[in-house]
């Protein structure tokens, strides 16, 4: 078939972008989903405690997510970049590798989580008083990474391929099934944090399994024996593309070791005590990966369109395409703003009671830490857009510009001046840079003259 007749090459962009943004959104969503619905049912049921020992426990889905991004998304973008040059049989070939390095990597992470769990605990920020939650719900769970990571980044092959309702129903149907299944391990039964973990790795297989039953059903390409049997050059491609998403995983995760463990100490220096800051915190974090899903989700959209058309020389699409992600985005950073400065009590109850001091600091950590959250989307979406377009240096580069760059440094020099309070006001002010940083890079990319072609 000719690449011009391609739908990504010819439709619409705003029915485009919906079309495969939608199901990315929700994707993420759903994934975002199996952390809060454990949080509430744990909040509910161990309480504090254990709202803490899953934010022991949350490096470990970071670094899910980034592998996932890593091959996913860098999958994805060869695969689309392939297609729209006309080269079907090298396409297929990086989605092959792609699918068969999820599954190892998730595999080998599961290995090392088991054989070190105690150690990863400790290292990840547990007071003593949480690390028996942390480690009865991470021991299970880990059965779940291979299958967390084959879902998460089989959705982005699947989206790839041209389906992106597939890859929504691969995700949606475990996260329902995680959800029943915690009300009745964790309040029926009782099962606690045993529970809690054991529904989110049932969702994680049957999610993995439908993906890969599609994986191998693909619509526009079918994936032969000879295209799973790893290749360097393939697999090299593939993680150049995919670095960028994964490496702000990755500084995501750094950064959120670091930030357990800062709240650990510091927080034992102040009136809230080792624990309250960890545990609210911990929700915080989650209940943004909402808005972050939204964002995320359309940056994700706007890889398969923005890659094609730039394979195809469509650069005016390009162009396009991605000024309609950002606006979304804005409107989406401005809705989650107004909640986190209005509603920070109300969204803190949701995951179980706690004393004064609890809210005092949930509600304070959400007005200061995330003042910038109606800036946030510019960054990852514009990150990603240079990963789409096959200059993955750029996206690495500005995918760690905010945790890396900016936040860590400061996350290790203002609690020594300020205190636990020290913590809450690194995130703006990195925020603030990022944002800057990316600004300068992508007006400089945009006014190259053939974007105005």
């Amino acid at each position: 078939m000719n690449e011009t007749k391609n739908p990504l090459g010819e439709k619409p962009l705003n029915s485009l972008l919906a079309q495969f943004a939608v199901p990315s959104i929700v994707a993420m969503l759903v994934s975002s989903l199996y952390n809060i619905v454990d949080q509430f049912f744990i909040g509910r049921s161990v309480g504090e405690l254990g709202n803490a020992a899953t934010n022991i426990s949350f490096p470990l889905s970071i670094l899910c997510v980034g592998i996932s991004l890593l091959f996913g998304i860098g999958g994805a973008s060869a695969f689309n970049i392939s297609m729209g040059e006309g080269n079907k049989e090298k396409a297929v070939g990086y989605l092959g590798n792609a699918a068969v390095m999820l599954v190892l990597c998730g595999l080998v992470l599961t290995v090392i989580t088991s054989i070190f769990l105690q150690p990863l605990m400790i290292f990840f920020g547990s007071p003593d008083n949480v690390l028996g939650y942390a480690k009865q719900y991470t021991r299970i769970i880990a059965f779940g990474f291979p299958f967390l990571v084959l879902t998460t980044g089989g959705g982005h092959l699947i989206r790839a391929d041209g389906r992106p309702r597939i890859a929504m129903t691969c995700n949606l149907t475990g996260a329902i099934i995680n959800t029943c299944l915690d009300a009745i391990f964790v309040f029926v039964l009782g099962w606690g944090m045993r529970g809690a973990a054991a529904a989110t790795v049932i969702g994680q297989v049957i999610s993995a399994m439908l993906a890969l039953w599609y994986l191998s059903h693909c619509k526009t390409v079918r994936i032969k024996r000879g295209d799973l049997i790893l290749r360097r050059d393939r697999v090299a491609r593939v993680a150049s593309l995919g670095a960028a998403p994964c490496s702000n995983q990755l500084a995501m995760m750094v950064v959120q070791i670091v930030m357990n463990n800062s709240l650990k100490h510091y927080g034992a220096l102040s009136e809230y005590g080792d624990s309250i800051p960890i545990a609210c915190v911990g929700i915080i974090t989650k209940v943004n990966q909402i808005c972050m899903s939204f964002i995320i989700g359309i940056s994700q959209g706007l890889q398969p369109i923005a890659s094609f058309n730039y394979g195809a020389k469509k650069y005016s699409r390009v162009r396009s395409v991605y000024l309609r992600a950002i606006s979304c985005g804005f409107v989406i950073g401005v809705v989650a703003f107004l909640l986190f400065q209005l509603a920070p009590r109300q969204i803190i109850s949701i995951f179980g009671d706690g004393s004064e001091l609890y809210y005092q600091f949930a509600i304070r950590y959400f007005r200061i830490y995330l003042f910038f959250t109606f800036a946030n989307f510019l960054q990852p979406i514009t990150s990603n857009f240079f990963t789409a377009i096959g200059k993955p240096t750029r996206g690495v580069f500005l995918s760690l510009t905010r945790q890396i760059i900016f936040f860590l440094p400061l996350l290790v020099i203002f609690p020594l001046f300020m205190g636990i309070d020290g913590i809450m006001y690194v995130g703006p002010i990195a925020d603030f840079l990022a944002l800057v940083v990316t600004i300068i890079m992508i007006v400089r990319e945009l006014r190259n003259p053939r974007y105005k072609a």
